[in-house]
Formats: structure tokens, C-alpha cells, sequence
């Protein structure tokens, strides 16, 4: 069962990777909002009919759990807004990993700490090391990317910049 669960874990990460480049064209042509709006939208009546369909019943609904677990549902927007924002100026690829290292930097902190209720993981050298080879995996792709004139991307807070700057 692990490794089914990996299995899909990897081709959830794969369709994050897919969903990004298309939201980033998307984006570009109709407006970054739009296609995050589009992406819940479609969501949301996906979701909608798999519980209808699928979802067994519970004991608590969304309005008896605690109201902090609720704000996860709000990290989906920040990070649709960012990666149509990202495709765009420096890639699928450097922005899907940057992305994943912001996913194990704070799931190791998560798991480091126990916060949100989950069982505590502690920091080991194996999990160090992880966060180093995707560092320097990041550092890698950034640094072979060219921009749209062939030209090599800057490295550090030009990375950052690059985001922000009006596209």
C-alpha cells in the first residue's frame, strides 16, 4: 500500500507539473485571475459531484471542525495565482521545482514540530541532505534556463525580481 501511495503521489505531482504550463499559457493569454478562477471553478464542481458520488458520510461537517483547519483551503489561491505568475517569467520546470523545495522545507518543519495536529517527525541528517540536493537541484535548473532571446537567466534576488517584474 506505500508504494501505491507513493506511485500516486508522484503522478499528483506530475498533473501539478501539467496544470502549472497550461495555467501559465493560459494566464498569459486571458489574465492570471481568470485562469486561477477557471482552475476552482472546474475544481470546485469536480469535487463537488465526487462527494456527491463517492464520499462516505461523516459524523462532523464543515461547519463542527475547528475553524483553523478550515484556512487550508485557502492555500490553493496564493499558490495558483504564483505558479501562473511563475510558468510565465522563468518556466515549468524551475518553477515546479522551487516549488517542491517550499513543499519539503515546510513539511519537514511540519513534521519537525508536529503543528496542525500531526505526529512529530524529527529532523534527521538524512532529511538535511534532502534539502540540500534539492537546493542544489534548484540552483542547477535555474541556472541552465535562458530567457525567451536565448539569453541565460541571473541568478539570486534577479530570480525573485524576475517574478515580480510586469510581464
Amino acid at each position: 500500500m506505500t508504494i501505491l501511495m507513493i506511485l500516486l503521489a508522484v503522478i499528483g505531482g506530475a498533473l501539478l507539473s501539467v496544470q502549472a504550463a497550461i495555467n501559465g499559457q493560459l494566464g498569459a493569454k486571458v489574465g492570471v485571475f481568470r485562469s486561477a478562477f477557471l482552475t476552482f471553478s472546474v475544481g470546485a464542481l469536480i469535487t463537488a459531484l465526487l462527494i456527491f458520488y463517492f464520499e462516505p458520510k461523516h459524523t462532523l461537517t464543515l461547519l463542527d471542525v475547528p475553524k483553523w483547519q478550515l484556512l487550508g483551503a485557502m492555500c490553493g489561491v496564493p499558490y495558483i495565482v504564483i505558479m501562473v505568475l511563475a510558468v510565465q517569467r522563468i518556466g515549468a520546470a524551475v518553477a515546479t521545482v522551487a516549488v517542491i523545495f517550499g513543499q519539503l522545507l515546510m513539511s519537514i518543519l511540519i513534521d519537525n514540530f508536529g503543528w496542525f495536529g500531526n505526529e512529530t517527525l524529527p529532523f534527521s541528517l538524512y532529511r538535511l541532505g534532502a534539502l540540500i540536493c534539492l537546493g542544489i537541484a534548484l540552483y542547477f535548473i535555474y541556472s541552465s534556463s535562458k530567457d525567451k532571446k536565448g539569453r541565460r537567466v541571473k541568478y539570486g534576488l534577479n530570480l525573485i525580481l524576475n517574478l515580480m517584474r510586469p510581464h
